[in-house]
């Protein structure tokens, strides 16, 4: 299985209110990469975040029905495994590509333990792509950073919770645009997410920005910090790689 996580995959713009299909992303060689791994004509499954989101998840559908063939990207298949067709899970060895979505990362932990997708995933041998709280879950012991309102002074919301066991990476997607955001009266980073680095090393990642997993090696693309013992370093700039794991 060869595995590319992002931060954001693009594919869809927001447009007067209504999402519309657009280009994956090519930011860091991101859409190249991704033409190096996929089958033509692939089969293509999308594990949603929130199993009841239809209108959301039947709108990152359609939006990527056409996303994938304007980038130059072949689909022959995609449906989203949602609660309406849990089933569709059993087909996931004949898929080429799996995705997995953004959203609530609890929310999508929790369905993708119902499905049982970790133990699925031994076997396949196609692509998976994640994005966002995808990419989160990809992890052995996933940070579930609080993002709603409430969960950050919650004492009984849990931030760390067994993942997917793909990667050790614990990544913190849309650094550029939350870096400066505050939930529930705390700064995000400075009074949350450093806090939490004392325990477990967090990987802080701007759109445009991913990581690939291919026989064991990890490697960054893009711009990325390190977060650890309440600090933060840049380790990887745009149009340079950075190797995590070999």
């Amino acid at each position: 299985m060869n595995i590319i996580l992002t931060s954001s995959l693009g594919g869809s713009v927001k447009i007067n209110g209504r999402w519309v299909p657009s280009t994956i992303l090519t930011n860091n060689g991101l859409l190249d990469k991704l033409k190096e791994l996929w089958v033509e004509d692939s089969k293509v499954m999308i594990i949603c975040a929130s199993p009841n989101d239809y209108e959301r998840n039947d709108s990152v559908c359609a939006c990527l029905r056409e996303a994938f063939p304007m980038s130059g990207l072949s689909i022959s298949y995609i449906e989203t495994c949602d609660d309406r067709n849990e089933q569709l899970i059993e087909q996931l060895s004949e898929m080429d590509v799996i995705l997995l979505a953004g959203g609530h990362v609890p929310t999508q932990n929790i369905f993708m333990k119902k499905i049982g997708l970790k133990e699925r995933l031994i076997d396949f041998n196609g692509l998976l792509i994640a994005w966002s709280a995808g990419s989160m879950n990809c992890a052995s012991n996933v940070y579930a950073a609080p993002e709603l309102e409430g969960e950050a002074i919650d004492t009984s919301f849990v931030r760390w919770i067994p993942g997917l066991g793909l990667t050790e990476t614990n990544i913190f997607p849309h650094y550029q645009s939350l870096k400066d955001d505050y939930l529930d009266g705390l700064r995000v980073m400075e009074d949350i997410t450093y806090a939490d680095s004392y325990t477990h090393e967090i990987l802080a990642m701007n759109d445009g920005s991913y990581i690939t997993i291919e026989n064991g090696t990890e490697i960054l693309y893009g711009e990325a910090y390190r977060i650890k013992d309440g600090n933060l370093d840049m380790i990887c700039k745009n149009g340079e790689a950075f190797v995590l794991k070999e």
